[in-house]
């Protein structure tokens, strides 16, 4: 027959039960603690991360940036100087170029990569080292806000034309059609591809 168990067995059992749940319980906290110990290194890990590929991003954006300007200096550069025999050879009698004309004034800014103007006309050209269609369609957007911009020229007959070293597949027939000049690399330097029955568009 066993022994009855007592008041003191009962405490003792009850003492044990605690300790354990006591030590269940600070292990949990110690591991819980652990748990946010490894989540903030691995936030502040990934933050740094983070940073790291925010400045990579922006340092390839501006060196892209960089490559992309240079280019576009070159192929002004390039067509600038063939700019008043070209237009004169098309019978308009440009006299005057003025690379990357600027205008800011009462919140209107622009930039016009090569401006040709005689008395009664001017060409405005776009460079670019790779024209695309966007690009045809901003410039013919910057066409229509030029004489805002320059309103000096109110009076001209102002045309539009496009130069590039690579123009993506059908561009320039796209250029044509919208009744812009299209100038390529033709040897050691650039001509106007139009041909005779090309009608420009005056702005």
């Amino acid at each position: 027959m066993s022994d009855p168990v007592t008041i003191e067995d009962i405490y003792a059992l009850f003492k044990a039960s605690h300790a354990e749940l006591k030590a269940s319980g600070e292990e949990f906290d110690r591991r819980l603690l652990e748990s946010d110990r490894r989540a903030e290194e691995a936030k502040r890990e990934n933050e740094r991360t983070m940073a790291e590929l925010k400045r990579t991003v922006a340092e390839t954006t501006r060196a892209v940036n960089s490559l992309t300007t240079r280019w576009g200096r070159f192929v002004e550069e390039l067509v600038e100087p063939a700019i008043l025999q070209l237009f004169q050879g098309k019978g308009i009698d440009v006299k005057e170029v003025y690379p990357r004309a600027r205008v800011k004034r009462q919140g209107i800014a622009m930039e016009i990569d090569i401006l040709a103007v005689d008395d009664t006309e001017l060409v405005l050209v776009e460079c670019k080292s790779r024209l695309s269609k966007d690009d045809v369609d901003e410039f013919i957007e910057k066409l229509t806000r030029f004489k805002t911009a320059f309103p000096h020229y109110q009076n001209y007959h102002a045309y539009g034309a496009v130069a590039g070293i690579k123009i993506n597949e059908g561009i320039d027939r796209y250029a044509y059609k919208k009744g812009l000049f299209v100038i390529k690399p033709s040897g050691d330097t650039v001509a106007i591809i139009n041909d005779d029955n090309f009608q420009p568009m005056t702005w």
